[in-house]
């Protein structure tokens, strides 16, 4: 009865500290008792179990009907027996009796210990989902757990997150204790618990890490309109400004490019190209391909595709190592980028001629190798219908 007693109190202790609904717990211990009532018995009887909340146990009854003749002894019983029990019953009442539940009582106080349990994690997963449910693109830091087929399991404190092989930096090697930051991409729930799923190469994780670093775009006075990478190696990130008096370039690059050498230093030294947007198309992309000079564009506005003319000595810059410049050009604008020489053009050779789509190139030419990166400032293109 000690045991029973306990039982009481401690149910009654983890329903008012832990929120679970106290019907719960003691349905789950009915239907145990019950279930292994039955298999005792071989399901030949009828019977139930109710919980009494005065002695704190679960009380198994059997339930017989009042029968003339008898032909089932474990479900029926004779008139005269019946009221040998309640002189008041008849044919076709129903009696229940009271056995001695045994081993029972012990099982009840195992399940509600497992159900206690299981209501328990059940609950701290829900408070879990729902904290992190509204989180979405929102930037965590977290500790480096262990690894699970390349991916990496990341211990945010209260929950557990997964940083995909694929979604992890290029050459960045962590160890388990590592602390990490990464931005959430997606929060759903499993039957294993919420699944938080992180990404330190998403195009929002850069726009995030500026939206931190920059308190003029917090303000709404600078706009990240668009973000394009090739994570580890270089990005390009569009800025406009919705105040005349800001510029939206120097707001993000900070005093002695302070700010964005945080946001450098975080991505493990990923070149970034702060462009300044413009709602001129021809003008965005000749300030999407610096630090290459831009000597005329020809532009198609129906099909979003620019002729761009650089001379000689910008072609492999404006293409950059391994086309790279000028597919994160093409990404971050939208439109399709031809690129060629000054020079082929007085000539009318096409053979050299450079298209690229936003798509990388799988080769280098060797006349493209050099990537020569410099701040030079950009004159003013000619731009042709």
């Amino acid at each position: 009865m000690d045991t029973i007693v306990s039982l009481k109190q401690a149910i009654e202790q983890i329903v008012k500290e832990k929120g679970i609904d106290r019907q719960v717990v003691i349905e789950a211990m009915e239907q145990a008792v019950l279930s292994a009532a039955n298999k005792k018995y071989r399901n030949t009887r009828n019977l139930e179990a109710h919980y009494n909340n005065d002695t704190g146990e679960v009380e198994l009854f059997e339930y017989v009907v009042v029968v003339e003749e008898v032909q089932d002894s474990y479900t029926e019983i004779s008139l005269d027996e019946a009221r040998e029990m309640d002189p008041e019953c008849e044919v076709g009442d129903e009696l229940g009796e009271k056995i001695d539940s045994g081993d029972f009582g012990r099982i009840a106080a195992q399940t509600a210990k497992q159900v206690i349990i299981q209501k328990v994690r059940e609950a701290e997963r829900e408070t879990v989902f729902n904290e992190y449910k509204d989180r979405q693109w929102e930037i965590v830091t977290g500790q480096v757990r262990r690894f699970e087929r390349g991916d990496l399991l990341i211990d945010l404190g209260r929950a557990e997150a997964i940083l995909s092989g694929k979604e992890q930096m290029p050459r960045e090697v962590y160890r388990p204790g590592d602390r990490i930051r990464a931005i959430i991409t997606d929060i759903a729930m499993t039957t294993k618990g919420p699944q938080i799923i992180l990404s330190r190469t998403h195009p929002q994780m850069l726009a995030k890490l500026f939206e931190a670093e920059v308190p003029e775009i917090g303000e709404g006075l600078v706009e990240i309109v668009n973000v394009v990478r090739d994570p580890g190696s270089r990005a390009k990130i569009a800025v406009a400004s919705h105040d005349r008096d800001i510029d939206p370039v120097g707001a993000c690059v900070g005093m002695r490019g302070s700010r964005v050498q945080n946001v450098v230093s975080e991505l493990r030294g990923e070149k970034i190209d702060i462009i300044p947007w413009s709602a001129d198309i021809a003008r965005f992309v000749c300030n999407a391909l610096s630090p290459a000079q831009v000597v005329k564009v020809f532009m198609d506005e129906e099909q979003r595709t620019l002729e761009v003319i650089v001379p000689d000595d910008q072609l492999s810059l404006a293409i950059g190592k391994r086309g790279q410049n000028v597919s994160l050009a093409a990404r971050l604008t939208g439109c399709r980028i031809d690129i060629k020489g000054e020079g082929k053009v007085e000539e009318g050779d096409l053979e050299e001629f450079a298209s690229f789509d936003g798509t990388h190139v799988e080769e280098e030419p060797e006349e493209m190798a050099v990537d020569e990166e410099t701040d030079q400032q950009q004159p003013e293109p000619e731009i042709a219908a």
